[in-house]
């Protein structure tokens, strides 16, 4: 029986012809004896682009094309073997006659005309006749775009990442270093050839006088600059192991020496200089150098037959990863041709990656379903040293296509979560609930008791696996702004960016299981020292061991006191609704009597009312007494009460367990 093939065996870089053919569009620099030889495109649709060679005159012309120029004349970089020999860079500005009418600008966004493909002159004056010269610009090109392919099996995954590069410059790129940068730096168009006159204010000779004294403006002093950053790293991915930091191999070594040893012999400080500032620029080749060093290796089966693999036989041919402040670029490590009005699409990384196939609960409004059910997502995490950037993703799995999801940028060392189908194997329901719980001292000062407590966000998932075997899911939950997650699984990861936490879950075959998430925000007042919660509070803080035992011992001290307090008002609460009561029972006694006093018949009837009005009477005045003495009981504790918290400070409340 044949053996299934595995996907995507080794680097294939090919061609994609067929854009729309037009009027022949020049490039945008051309230069006489200067090559193209290097090009890096980056994700703000802008690319570098370096020519080189020797010239044998004092100057060189430039054709840039008009709508380059500015471009072209802002960041235009010339390196010369010896030191510099430039001495300047002359340009024709478009001068509109007197009788011809004025021109519009172009519109933002609109297509570049016959007019903007003209092509002006640079001259660039040069002392002597012999030069070996490098000149780096930037000009517009199309962004690089990603795609990558993830194969997952059931322990690990195979992370494959291609770049696709469009050249629509007016010229062959032909046998030029490539390099792609992720991320975008900031750039603008700086229209440098345009001619600027400003408008300037007139200043007649008035004799005025100052009637102010203008304020000066003070720069405090800086701090010195940092230390120069460690120089680039390139690392190079092994396909059977875990991504590791390369290490410059002895032919980039041995290069490096040969390089200072020539430096050294010249003598020149400028080309020392020159030098220096080449190898910064290119940097090429202490990273080939380091592919050149690694051992090619192919996946073989038993018995010596070669099987199907994804792995890339040939490691050498990936690119290699540089990582300069925090910009992820990729070298390709042998020159490339890609033909004017066509794309090219290579291989940059073929490696193993931490990878599995999980389920993920996300609800999206533009999918109904997901309100119910979870997605199926492949989740993995960067392992390659540098940024992914955002592009498609297609998902293999047991040598079949399962997905397609796009991926948002992913820097090294983050993990990715692409959803590619929904998942109806799952069923799940989400309820909410909202409550106030706890009191924690929070702040003391002035005799005023601040307190803090929790509200408290309770969100229940009811989760229902109805396959037969086991499943991992994930839980995508919204976090409660400026709440803290109380008892939450373990794994939980907080992505404070995302305002959402993953949460893991593990289901059982044909299994049922309720998640419980608690979210608590602390919420501060000010409260009266003998309600409850300030009781909760204080005795909260008692049995704490972390108190400050002179504050607990003042507290403890006042406490006594805010008991006896308490109970002396207690106590006042009940003789007054008991004198309330008697006083009012007197009063019905007292009326009935008198609706009974002219009755000559209910003369025992209203004996024994009497009977009953002087013992309510006696009654009321033992609770008045009594009423007194609490009154005045309470009077005394309110003052020992306040005299106790005076002085009591808590500024620091202990930290939330």
């Amino acid at each position: 029986m044949p053996k299934t093939p595995r996907i995507f065996a080794g680097l294939v870089p090919f061609i994609v012809m067929g854009f729309a053919a037009g009027c022949a569009t020049p490039p945008p620099v051309a230069a006489p004896g200067l090559g193209l030889r290097k090009v890096v495109i980056y994700r703000n649709g802008i690319g570098y682009f370096e020519r080189g060679g020797r010239v044998q005159s004092d100057k060189v012309q430039f054709k840039v094309r008009k709508d380059e120029v500015g471009d072209f004349l802002a960041t235009l970089a010339v390196l010369e073997r010896g030191g510099s020999s430039v001495r300047s860079a002359s340009f024709p500005m478009d001068v509109a006659s007197e009788d011809a009418p004025p021109r519009e600008p172009p519109r933002p966004g609109a297509p570049a005309g016959e007019d903007s493909h003209k092509l002006s002159r640079v001259t660039m004056a040069l002392d002597g006749k012999e030069h070996d010269l490098q000149v780096g610009y930037i000009a517009q090109t199309p962004v690089w775009r990603p795609s990558y392919r993830l194969v997952v099996d059931k322990d690990v995954a195979s992370l494959q990442t291609w770049g696709i590069v469009q050249n629509l410059s007016g010229e062959d790129w032909t046998n030029v270093s490539l390099s792609l940068v992720a991320e975008a730096p900031l750039a603008f168009d700086a229209s440098l050839a345009t001619p600027v006159i400003p408008s300037r204010p007139t200043v007649t000779d008035g004799g005025e006088v100052i009637a102010v004294v203008p304020h000066t403006e003070t720069t405090l002093a800086e701090a010195p600059p940092p230390p120069p950053p460690a120089p680039v790293t390139a690392t190079t991915k092994a396909a059977e192991e875990p991504a590791a930091e390369a290490k410059p191999s002895r032919h980039a070594k041995g290069e490096k020496k040969r390089r200072a040893v020539a430096t050294a012999e010249a003598g020149d400080a400028a080309r020392d200089k020159s030098l220096a500032i080449d190898e910064l620029l290119s940097g090429e080749d202490q990273l080939r150098a380091n592919l050149r060093g690694a051992p090619a290796r192919g996946a073989l089966a038993g018995g010596g037959e070669t099987a199907y693999s994804r792995q890339t036989r040939n490691l050498a041919a990936l690119a290699a990863i540089g990582v300069q402040s925090g910009t992820t670029r990729y070298d390709l490590p042998a020159a490339v041709t890609i033909p004017d009005k066509s794309a090219t699409m290579v291989m940059l990384l073929d490696q193993r990656v931490p990878g599995e196939i999980i389920a993920l609960y996300a609800p999206d409004s533009g999918v109904p379903d997901s309100t119910a059910h979870p997605f199926r997502v492949a989740r993995f995490t960067n392992k390659t040293g540098g940024l992914l950037e955002r592009g498609p993703l297609a998902i293999f799995s047991e040598g079949a296509f399962v997905g397609q999801g796009m991926t948002d940028p992913l820097p090294e060392g983050g993990t990715t979560t692409v959803p590619f189908a929904i998942d109806r194997r799952f069923a799940i329901d989400v309820s909410r609930e909202h409550r106030e719980e706890g009191a924690r001292l929070f702040h003391i000062e002035g005799a005023t008791l601040t307190i803090a407590r929790d509200a408290v966000s309770v969100t229940k998932y009811r989760l229902k696996n109805g396959a037969d075997s086991a499943a991992k899911l994930m839980i995508k939950h919204p976090r409660v702004n400026g709440a803290r997650m109380n008892g939450f699984p373990a794994g939980t990861e907080d992505n404070v960016g995302t305002g959402s936490a993953l949460v893991p879950a593990a289901l059982g075959p044909r299994a049922t299981m309720d998640l419980v998430l608690d979210e608590r925000q602390e919420t501060t007042r000010t409260v009266d020292w003998l309600e409850p919660l300030a009781d909760d509070a204080v005795k909260a803080y008692l049995r704490d061991k972390r108190a400050d035992p002179v504050i607990a011992a003042q507290l403890k001290a006042a406490w006594e006191i805010r008991q006896v307090l308490a109970k002396a008002r207690d106590d006042q609460q009940k003789l007054a609704n008991e004198e309330e009561d008697r006083r009012r029972a007197t009063e019905e006694t007292r009326a009935n009597i008198k609706a009974l006093e002219k009755n000559t018949a209910a003369g025992a009837l209203r004996a024994k009312l009497t009977e009953r009005l002087a013992g309510d009477a006696s009654k009321l005045d033992q609770v008045n007494k009594k009423l007194i003495e609490v009154n005045l009981k309470i009077n005394e504790n309110q003052v020992r009460f306040g005299e106790a918290i005076r002085a009591l400070k808590l500024r620091q409340p202990l930290a939330v367990e």
